[in-house]
């Protein structure tokens, strides 16, 4: 799709009009992705200023992948990078690995894998933790290049002004094709979870938002956004719904055909830490959770 502006304006405003029905993570997306050109240069900003009579395109992503330059070969086969720049590394992180290590002091981590591989190209180079997905979860992790990007990503968390995006396979189907979860939840020193009453003390807010995408009724994929990140709320969330995770035995679940709790982080949105940028990041559901 090409389209020739009439006025000055930034690149975001201008696939909008473009592409009226697409919303503005999606075409963030597709920044992301290098398939936006202006004057034939790729452009990844949002905020780029787009002068009048210039050439908007939109390439397929078979085109766009095409135009990228592969990535640079690293001996570390083990890290599936997403993305990666001169401030943060955006990977997939397998389920049953642990985002960081514990205090038994684990040296095959998410986050030793990241290292490892930020050191092939200098042995100088780190990478800090920006936050944990729980181990038996998989989908897309933000880390850190540099300390300064590091706290400022975790603000955005703390704020709450990153949207994330999960998908669970959970056993039965909802009696609403959508709602939302407000619980208590408390964490012991074990790192165990329970429900309990806003008043008790240590208890913290969780905030869960879901959706059907697929029901067969005896299994249903949901599409759930988070406001909290506390340890365990997706699986709590669907325990008091009645739904639980499928693989989860924890907290109810009676099946287990993919060997995995099914529960996996899809999309990260926030903004760049160089350029305060909206970015977003995705990674595909893993095979066995689509019911069709």
């Amino acid at each position: 799709m090409k389209y020739t502006t009439e006025h000055e304006n930034t690149l975001l405003d201008i696939l909008e009009q473009m592409m009226p029905s697409t919303s503005k993570s999606k075409l963030r997306k597709m920044l992301t992705e290098g398939r936006i050109q202006v004057d034939g240069e790729v452009i990844h900003k949002a905020k780029y200023n787009v002068s009048s009579q210039s050439l908007v395109e939109i390439l397929d992503r078979k085109k766009a992948l095409a135009n990228t330059p592969p990535p640079q070969s690293r001996k570390n086969s083990k890290l599936n990078v997403v993305w990666e720049d001169e401030a943060i590394l955006v990977v997939e992180k397998p389920a049953g690995l642990l985002s960081i290590a514990t205090d038994k002091l684990e040296k095959d981590t998410l986050h030793s894998w990241c290292v490892d591989y930020v050191r092939e190209e200098n042995e100088k180079n780190w990478c800090f933790i920006v936050h944990r997905l729980d181990r038996d979860t998989s989908g897309v992790m933000v880390f850190a290049r540099h300390e300064r990007h590091k706290e400022y990503l975790q603000s955005q968390f703390s704020r709450r002004s990153v949207h994330r995006t999960y998908h669970a396979l959970v056993e039965g189907r909802p009696r609403e094709n959508h709602g939302t979860s407000r619980e208590w939840l408390v964490e012991d020193k074990h790192l165990h979870v329970k429900k309990v009453k806003s008043s008790f003390h240590g208890a913290k807010e969780a905030i869960t938002h879901w959706n059907i995408e697929q029901t067969t009724n005896l299994l249903s994929l949901l599409h759930i956004t988070i406001e909290t990140g506390r340890r365990h709320q997706i699986r709590m969330a669907m325990k008091t719904l009645g739904c639980p995770v499928v693989g989860d035995s924890l907290h109810g679940a009676e099946s287990n055909p993919l060997q995995r709790i099914c529960l996996h982080a899809s999309s990260l949105e926030f903004l760049h830490p160089i350029d305060d940028e909206p970015v977003r990041f995705e990674v595909p559901i893993p095979n066995g959770f689509q019911l069709s």
